[in-house]
């Protein structure tokens, strides 16, 4: 990837999940967040990234937005965008549920991007191999900085918000049937916390990779059989 000054503005899971490997591949990323003590405090933990000031926001080839969907089109308008040199960053929009064509819209001249992560920030952070969807092909230098990442799909953001929302639904309905079930057989609510945090996770996690074992696999037979 040809060198560029990148902006990283927003540092929770997802922010730092992805600084987290984009450091081990030596890339520099400049981060900014209001208040510099929590950007200070991952320039200690990671060696490429250093803290850029609000007003050199504005001269970074790429500034990547991984802020909440209420916060990006205010943090944009608080923004002089455009550089002494008459040239503006490529702005990528991370906000799930802020459609990409809404920040177009309020901001016409701007060179605005969707890239969406599918997926939660720990699984990322944990595992790498991210999935991003773009509705649009991206330039070379954006594309390659999130292939460190994972991979970058052409799709449609409705079908990322779908996706997210479908497995929301299942998760958290199989979380709550699984309290009931626990309360009502009296299982101690420790057993009931490893089930939700170790358990189920990890029989998904083997579901997908094909990796059950014999007990699971059982287990699966029975389900079958139920719905026969």
């Amino acid at each position: 990837m040809v060198q560029k000054r990148i902006g990283l503005v927003g540092i929770g899971k997802l922010g730092t999940a992805m600084l987290t490997h984009w450091d081990k591949k030596g890339i520099q990323i400049g981060i900014y967040h209001p208040m510099k003590t929590k950007a200070e405090q991952l320039v200690q933990i990671f060696q490429h990234v250093y803290i850029l000031e609000e007003s050199e926001l504005k001269e970074v080839d790429i500034l990547i937005l991984a802020l909440p969907a209420m916060e990006v089109i205010p943090f944009i308008s608080s923004l002089s965008i455009q550089s002494d040199s008459g040239k503006s960053p490529d702005i990528i929009n991370m906000a799930t549920n802020l459609p990409t064509k809404e920040i177009i819209a309020k901001f016409p001249s701007l060179n605005v991007h969707g890239v969406k992560y599918m997926g939660h920030g720990r699984d990322l952070l944990e595992h790498g191999n991210g999935l991003f969807i773009s509705e649009a092909a991206l330039s070379k230098n954006i594309e390659e900085l999130f292939q460190y990442l994972g991979k970058v799909r052409i799709d449609s953001e409705n079908c990322l918000t779908e996706v997210n929302k479908l497995a929301t639904y299942f998760a958290l309905k199989t979380a709550i049937y699984l309290e009931a079930e626990f309360a009502k057989r009296e299982l101690s609510p420790e057993y009931l916390n490893r089930a939700l945090t170790s358990l189920a996770p990890e029989v998904i996690r083997s579901y997908s990779n094909g990796t059950l074992g014999h007990f699971a696999k059982e287990i699966i037979k029975e389900i079958q059989s139920e719905e026969d």
